[in-house]
């Protein structure tokens, strides 16, 4: 067991954040959070190898997976790696949602929760975002922004571009308790340069559009046009969003990992996440780099989520 979690879970036991509950080999993890000085009394953890559930999330998972080819043996193996029992927590509403990834790669992470948890109902993908927390509070809301794909989809097409603004728009409204103003970026700001990259964002947002009229969305705008409002204004005269964004979608997830990373590391940002979007339940993913108060800040939206 890895202590940056039982650190975390500590944390928000302590905080009454969450009520946590702790994947892995029961007598390890409490001899271990003991050694660290840390109360694990109130704190239940079950290996998933032991648990009651064990059959009923494997026939589960069996039913929904045998079409696929899986075998009831294979469904079994399956169901002893924390990853998928977690997601079938989930699933099943034994839990709220799931962290993981400290020790796992993002498409491990997301493989697990799309097999077990499976899309939202009218999403088409499961995407990501960050929260971003920034010095400088003219930015955003009061210095916080999303930022998006950022960790799981590598090359999405325009639709998928435009659900990714969606999906992320809500998550806008219900982590900065804020009307989401939806910016599709790229290199060029209302046909300053023609490029068929270009043209991908400015479908995208056309088609975000369509599919919620109600929101607030306009693209392609380059950063700046985005961000700032003199900018904004001279660029891109009569937008709802130009010089007002809150919510940021790059046009691949090259852009948007480079993005919020140097965000990060020049501005002295505070980045919380990858948090995943567009799954029936939550279940996020962390950076196998994390702190103990990344995985808090990640179960604290995670529970934010929940209540969706």
């Amino acid at each position: 067991m890895d202590d940056r979690i039982l650190i975390a879970v500590q944390k928000l036991q302590t905080e009454q954040l969450v009520n946590a509950i702790v994947l892995g080999p029961e007598e390890p993890v409490r001899k271990r959070a003991k050694e660290l000085s840390l109360n694990f009394d109130s704190v239940p953890v079950i290996e998933p190898q032991r648990s009651d559930h064990q059959e009923t999330y494997v026939s589960s998972y069996y039913e929904q997976m045998k079409s696929k080819g899986i075998t009831k043996d294979e469904a079994r193996k399956q169901m002893q790696n924390p990853l998928y029992f977690a997601a079938m927590m989930v699933r099943n509403g034994d839990a709220d949602g799931s962290v993981a990834g400290a020790t796992n790669t993002t498409a491990e992470t997301v493989r697990a929760a799309l097999r077990c948890i499976g899309l939202r109902e009218g999403c088409s993908i499961v995407s990501s975002f960050f929260l971003m927390a920034l010095r400088n509070s003219t930015v955003g809301k009061d210095g916080s922004l999303l930022f998006a794909d950022c960790a799981v989809v590598p090359v999405p097409d325009a639709s998928q571009l435009a659900d990714i603004a969606i999906a992320t728009a809500a998550n806008t409204k219900l982590l900065l308790e804020t009307e989401p103003r939806v910016a599709l970026l790229s290199f060029s700001t209302k046909g300053s340069a023609r490029h068929p990259l270009v043209d991908k964002v400015v479908e995208a947002a056309k088609t975000a559009q369509v599919r919620n009229p109600q929101l607030k969305v306009d693209g392609e705008l380059q950063a700046d046009a985005a961000l700032i409002q003199v900018i904004g204004t001279n660029k891109a005269p009569g937008s709802m969003v130009a010089g007002d964004a809150n919510t940021l979608i790059f046009p691949d997830l090259q852009s948007g990992n480079i993005a919020y990373k140097l965000t990060e590391r020049l501005a002295g940002a505070e980045a919380i996440g990858p948090i995943l979007q567009g799954l029936k339940k939550p279940a996020n993913d962390l950076s196998r780099g994390c702190k103990p108060e990344d995985i808090v800040n990640a179960a604290a939206v995670t529970a934010i989520q929940a209540t969706l």
